[in-house]
């Protein structure tokens, strides 16, 4: 057996040593080329506005018009509001109100949620358009497929899919009804026999006349839900629910009526368009 010095031993070892660390430098470098996951920026909105604070006495007073008529003590305390239970104010608030008065009892509400992405690879304004999309879809809406050609046969049932491709070039008289019709049931509601205040030359139903839709001029992306009272019942209630989002924040608005009497009926379009207008002063309010 050779015998080794042992200095000649230890310069062997730290030789083999530093091949070593070189190995594990190389191997590392050979990760280099690995791209990244650049995390996604996060979003605009950091906080929510105090809920029952953000619709001016003002905007209020003009919703619930039987508060005007309350002495001042219960006035005020209709247009304070109630808050909605929350455990987390910094991402979903809300606020409610409503006023009773002699023709009609009015209510509103509004909740804002602040969309927070945990994913590095998901933006929160992407994670807050899946949010969106979600309510989108459960009122019967979809801003990625406009009405047309391709989505007739859906939107028509049965009686489309019996017709074939055949009747698909008489697009005319089909867009227009598909366009004022918000539900599944087509043109059956429009034989109904009831009386509309719809726009000139439509024959539907008070249901079709003010129909859900998507909003095209409400932050980046908002849609009407329309949801006058159920077939059959004899309340008159009336609900109108407009929901936006704005950058990573998501906001509902739902504005209702209940008349005194059965015999009355609420005016759909006004509470549409008090609805679209509060909907997009809370947008001018978040951007500030």
């Amino acid at each position: 057996m050779a015998y080794v010095p042992g200095v000649a031993l230890f310069a062997a070892l730290a030789v083999g040593c530093s091949a070593g660390a070189d190995s594990d430098a190389n191997g590392t470098d050979s990760k280099a080329g690995t791209p990244t996951v650049t995390p996604a920026p996060p979003g605009k909105y950091l906080t929510l506005p105090a809920p029952c604070r953000a619709v001016p006495r003002s905007t209020l007073k003009d919703l619930l018009p039987g508060a005007a008529e309350l002495p001042g003590d219960q006035q005020d305390k209709v247009l304070r509001g109630s808050a909605a239970v929350t455990y987390d104010t910094d991402r979903k608030v809300g606020c409610s109100w409503k006023a009773d008065g002699p023709n009609a009892t009015r209510s509103l509400s509004i909740d804002l949620e602040r969309v927070v992405s945990y994913d590095p690879a998901v933006s929160d304004d992407d994670r807050a358009d899946t949010v969106y999309a979600k309510k989108e879809k459960a009122a019967g809406l979809s801003a990625s497929a406009p009405p047309g050609p391709p989505d007739e046969k859906d939107k028509k049932g049965e009686a489309s899919e019996a017709s074939g491709k055949a009747k698909d070039p008489a697009d005319g008289d089909a867009d227009a009804t598909d366009s004022a019709d918000p539900s599944p049931s087509g043109s059956d509601d429009a034989s109904s026999g009831e009386s509309t205040g719809g726009t000139p030359g439509s024959s539907s139903s008070p249901e079709e006349a003010l129909p859900s839709r998507i909003l095209d001029d409400l932050g980046d992306a908002a849609f009407l839900q329309d949801l006058p009272k159920k077939a059959g019942s004899t309340a008159q209630h009336h609900t109108v629910s407009v929901v936006f989002r704005t950058s990573n924040v998501v906001v509902t608005v739902r504005y209702a009526e209940q008349p005194a009497l059965v015999t009355q009926v609420p005016d759909g379009k006004e509470l549409q368009e008090k609805a679209q207008a509060l909907a997009r002063k809370l947008a001018e309010t978040l951007s500030e």
